[in-house]
């Protein structure tokens, strides 16, 4: 086992991964910007060390620093969190020259599965259910509009270095393909410094459900369950739950094979996530694999009583994993509480936080950095908490998401809280009728 891990990551999941390498013996070292020196994760560490000014490209993003600070303090692993490096291949195979072991997927595999036309491709040779679409990269616009016919519209177009939403261009007639095309190229191009494109059939009132999976290195998977994470904006999700109020217990039993397929297929180490996009009649295909502990992981956690954190640590630590899979016992809901004004358009709010009152109580738990004076940076993500209640039943978790929600004060910046707590309302929310386009239709009630 590990003695000594450097969390190349901040806020809530530096925090997250602190507090279970205690629990697990192992020391801990903290990396932190500038802006982060009165963050909890450096606080809580047994050692921190700063690694640059605020920016991230000058901080969590600088390779080198990290693996400085990683050999400085004898580290010998280091966990990325999500976001930042935890699926930059060349980090993972650095880490690997300087014999430091990356707790996550190794170069090779996240370079297999980063790329989406060649995830696509792997998934298609293992047997998993993929979309209708392009075979790789469209050569040309030409090209692009004869596929389009031949698979009927409505089609999206989307950037294979895509991510976050750009580079994503949905067509529902022909005459409006060759302006999509050019947009999106464009977009790809500025975002990502690539403009590859793919088409794939566009899926009619898709939910986007997600399979957890935990692979060892010796070539065993299994599966965790899953997670709808449908509710979403502009791409980026706002709450998730398990298990899906879209799911039945042979839906269930089939995604979590094909996930699990496609795990051992690649021969996959670590825990991941194979996300699925399933159509109004229950059909599911393959989107994409993270290669990396998901921000949503908690709600997985807390259905079958399993720290999945710690099951990364031992799987990188070459420990095989049971091999069985778990289906849900319970129900939960996560609410991602940002530093945002869902009063006007999300819009980004830093700044102190005055005053602060947690939610407490049987069933719920909170994954958060911020306490009462902090100060929350401009140049970060603005997700600030993580809010996880649990019960018996989807209506109970709801009640007590609620209640919480009702307890959870934060003064200061403006808050998702109450976009949250009039979703747990919504009368389509609470019927679990929701798709990836719910949250177009959605509408702040004035406070």
């Amino acid at each position: 086992m590990f003695k000594k891990i450097l969390v190349a990551n901040r806020g809530e999941i530096a925090l997250r991964v602190i507090r279970t390498c205690r629990e697990m013996g192992i020391k801990t070292v903290a990396v932190y910007s500038k802006a982060d020196a009165d963050s909890l994760h450096v606080r809580f560490a047994d050692e921190a060390v700063c690694i640059g000014p605020a920016a991230s490209s000058e901080s969590y993003l600088k390779i080198a620093n990290i693996i400085a600070a990683a050999e400085i303090t004898n580290a010998d692993a280091i966990h990325p969190g999500y976001g930042f490096l935890s699926e930059n291949a060349k980090f993972s195979k650095i880490c690997e020259e300087h014999r430091i072991k990356f707790i996550g997927a190794s170069a090779q595999m996240i370079q297999q599965m980063g790329d989406k036309a060649t995830a696509k491709a792997t998934m298609k040779a293992a047997g998993v259910p993929t979309i209708p679409g392009s075979e790789g990269i469209i050569a040309s616009f030409e090209d692009c509009q004869k596929l389009a016919k031949e698979m009927g519209y409505p089609v999206m177009l989307k950037a294979t270095a895509g991510g976050g939403g750009k580079g994503m261009r949905a067509v529902w007639k022909a005459d409006a393909l060759e302006k999509a095309w050019e947009s999106a190229r464009q977009e790809s191009k500025a975002a990502f410094g690539n403009d590859d494109m793919y088409m794939e059939k566009l899926i009619e009132e898709p939910r986007h459900i997600e399979i957890q999976v935990v692979g060892d290195s010796f070539g065993k998977a299994c599966h965790l369950s899953e997670r709808d994470c449908s509710v979403q904006r502009r791409h980026q999700k706002l709450t998730e739950e398990t298990p899906s109020p879209f799911m039945t217990d042979k839906l269930r039993k089939d995604m979590g094979a094909a996930a699990v397929k496609a795990a051992e297929y690649i021969k996959y180490e670590g825990a991941g996530t194979v996300e699925f996009l399933v159509d109004k009649h229950r059909n599911f295909y393959f989107m994409e694999m993270n290669t990396r502990i998901q921000v949503e992981h908690p709600i997985t956690e807390q259905v079958i009583d399993f720290d999945l954190i710690a099951e990364q640590i031992k799987v990188a630590a070459g420990v095989p994993i049971e091999g069985k899979n778990y289906f849900p016992k319970l129900h939960s809901i996560e609410c991602r509480i940002n530093a945002e004004d869902p009063y006007n358009d999300f819009r980004p709010s830093p700044g102190v936080i005055n005053t602060l009152h947690t939610p407490g109580g049987h069933g719920v738990r909170l994954d958060t950095h911020v306490y009462g004076g902090y100060m929350i940076p401009p140049y970060y993500d603005s997700m600030i908490a993580k809010l996880i209640t649990t019960a018996q039943t989807r209506e109970e978790a709801i009640n007590k998401m609620k209640r919480a929600l009702d307890e959870f004060v934060i003064e200061g910046v403006k808050t998702t809280i109450p976009f949250h707590r009039q979703l747990m309302d919504h009368p389509e929310y609470v019927a679990g009728n929701y798709t990836t386009k719910f949250m177009e239709d959605f509408e702040m009630e004035e406070e």
